[in-house]
């Protein structure tokens, strides 16, 4: 076969008109992807967007719960500190004990009661008067003769 100049412009066509297919069809995947990729783009950024509005909105959302918390541990410790609160909750501590002896010691209940009534007795006697002044005068010698009937009871018991 003889290469002659027809030939060789038959090949040197065939190249280019294949050159320019190829660049024709790279053109139309290029154009195709750019527009892929732009529509990926597109999506990202709304999803950014949604994200950060939903940051922006929990941001928010915890420092107003933050404030709050803050506002409530402050109230809290301000009804703490008014008058009486201290001695009811001691009180309510107390209370939440006694019940929790009294299921599981069953012998505390009786002795409980018994103390109860002294101490209630001796609180009554305390408002009239006469033994707030008497322990006023005579303080070391009461509290003596507590001392022994406390155990002269208690050897009885």
């Amino acid at each position: 076969m003889e290469l002659n100049a027809i030939t060789i412009l038959i090949i040197i066509g065939g190249v280019i008109l294949g050159w320019v297919l190829a660049t024709i069809k790279s053109f139309f995947v290029v154009r195709k992807y750019k527009k892929e990729l732009k529509e990926y783009q597109e999506h990202l950024n709304r999803q950014m967007k949604i994200v950060n509005e939903g940051n922006k909105s929990q941001e928010e959302q915890l420092a107003k719960l933050k404030m709050e918390n803050e506002n409530l541990r402050i109230s809290v410790k301000t009804l703490g500190q008014k008058p009486g609160r201290a001695e009811l909750r001691l009180l309510n501590i107390y209370d939440n004990a006694l019940r929790k002896m009294m299921h599981q010691a069953p012998g505390f209940s009786t002795a409980w009661e018994a103390a109860l009534q002294e101490a209630e007795r001796e609180y009554e006697e305390s408002e009239r008067g006469f033994t707030s002044i008497i322990k006023k005068v005579f303080v070391p010698s009461i509290s003596q003769k507590v001392d022994t009937k406390e155990i002269t009871q208690q050897e009885g018991v």
